[in-house]
């Protein structure tokens, strides 16, 4: 198995970064979670292929994590994709998806499809299959717009990934990623507290309850990326690849 850093910046593309979108592909299984905005031409820059995607999953609605879907499916057909997909994300993402369509390009929410399109409703805690990806969602705490939040626990080809998505501390992250395989999480700031955010010293804290074999962190901003090369962990950067 292997996890792609399609993007890993901030909303504000603190650092030049990508918005967030990873990339994971195994001998079985080959998915996106989160498509930012500018996930797209990312994912053309780094020459993945799109049509082999089966299965997109979307922590939440803000633009930096959801945004890209129009461009990706209007990519998707235009080239002529016949490949079905699945779209799956929080409660509302069967009509915040038709919005953004909407938003973005006019008419292309009505526009039929070339190849099969499932969007699919996520239930808190409700382990779901899609193949031989399982899903976990868990509640997490980033705001009050833009959600709900999730972060995700992923099993695929007997492997764990979890991802934290964005959020402020929550002990719900200990079930998401205790002793995964992989955990990428947020680590927004380096010490300073920010409102719906983590910060590295906050998780570091809660490190040794997680136990997770391996962290890998993102989503930082220009307090965090001026540190990095400081830093005891693995930070990502667009276009970084783990093995797990």
């Amino acid at each position: 198995m292997q996890l792609r850093f399609v993007g890993c910046g901030d909303a504000f593309g603190s650092g030049g970064r990508f918005n967030t979108c990873f990339h994971v592909s195994g001998e079985r299984v080959n998915f996106l979670i989160d498509c930012g905005a500018s996930s797209l031409p990312a994912l053309k820059r780094l020459e993945i292929d799109r049509d082999a995607i089966d299965l997109i999953l979307i922590t939440h609605f803000h633009g930096d994590h959801f945004a890209g879907l129009p461009f990706f499916l209007l990519d998707a057909q235009f080239s002529r994709r016949t490949r079905p997909l699945v779209i799956a994300g929080p409660q509302g993402i069967e009509t915040k998806l038709p919005e953004v369509m909407e938003v973005m390009f006019e008419h292309s929410s009505k526009t039929r499809q070339r190849f099969d399109l499932s969007v699919v409703t996520l239930a808190p805690q409700e382990r779901r299959g899609f193949g031989e990806v399982s899903v976990t969602p868990y509640p997490v705490v980033h705001g009050e717009s833009g959600g709900p939040f999730f972060a995700y626990r992923i099993e695929a080809e007997d492997r764990v990934v979890s991802y934290s998505a964005d959020t402020e501390w929550t002990d719900a992250l200990i079930p998401v990623a205790q002793n995964a395989d992989l955990f990428i999480a947020e680590a927004y700031t380096y010490d300073k507290m920010v409102k719906n955010h983590l910060s590295l010293k906050t998780l570091e804290a809660h490190l040794p309850a997680i136990n997770a074999r391996r962290v890998v962190l993102t989503h930082m901003s220009d307090d965090m990326l001026g540190r990095v090369d400081d830093l005891p962990y693995t930070t990502a950067s667009d276009g970084t690849v783990v093995v797990f």
